[in-house]
């Protein structure tokens, strides 16, 4: 079973008197695991695609199943909920909050998501080991470079065990090295999770390393 299916996908968005038609037919899976890159030039599609799969938006047209489960018609509630415990995020900027430790950050979604103390102890000390970074746990963000708070960030991510983890753009913010050592780091733990990745970038170094590039232009795909 797919962690993510995407059948018949459209999406339109309204601009004043204008449709614009972000999506027109979007067809994939993503298998538990997969890494798979979305690529394509400003306004192909790609983060419509990110939004509609991370439950954001919903499509006008088609069906998406997290799970083999439609998750389009959800409420909002349902699918705040969905999200929080099926869906982890890693964004280009990090996005960790600057007045908690590296080990506060990794922690806040389960503490949200109301995992008892001592389990969410545990699970943080066993993310931040497997991502190197357990003797930073008392550390703040500004105290760590680029990437090593892009580690914190995929530990966030991870440590809810998704089905699925959104990554916009997680590598453009680094240098060579630090993104290849990000990039391993991704595929290894999702491997070990079973987590399927669904990553946007316009970073060869990142799409030469995916399973599968998906190329959109004009909202399908090439």
């Amino acid at each position: 079973m797919d962690a993510l299916s995407l059948r018949g996908v459209h999406k339109t968005y309204r601009l004043g008197e204008h449709v614009v038609p972000a999506l027109q037919g979007v067809d994939f899976g993503l298998a538990p695991g997969e890494m798979l890159a979305l690529t394509g030039p400003s306004g192909s599609g790609k983060s419509t695609i990110l939004n509609l799969a991370g439950l954001i938006d919903t499509p006008d047209q088609g069906e998406i199943l997290l799970r083999g489960e439609p998750v389009a018609s959800l409420s909002g509630n349902a699918a705040t909920l969905l999200r929080r415990d099926a869906i982890g995020f890693v964004f280009q900027s990090f996005n960790l909050v600057p007045v908690m430790t590296v080990a506060e950050n990794v922690d806040y979604p389960l503490f949200i998501a109301g995992v008892p103390a001592a389990e969410r102890r545990e699970r943080v000390a066993a993310m931040l080991r497997a991502v190197g970074l357990h003797e930073h746990a008392k550390h703040r963000p500004d105290a760590l470079s680029g990437g090593q708070r892009q580690r914190v960030a995929i530990a966030r991510a991870l440590v809810k065990r998704p089905a699925l983890v959104i990554a916009d753009e997680p590598t453009a913010s680094l240098d060579s090295q630090t993104a290849d050592q990000v990039l391993a780091l991704m595929r290894e733990q999702g491997h070990a999770h079973g987590a399927a990745f669904l990553v946007a970038t316009h970073d060869a170094r990142l799409l030469g390393r995916c399973d599968r590039v998906i190329a959109l232009l004009d909202g399908r795909i090439q």
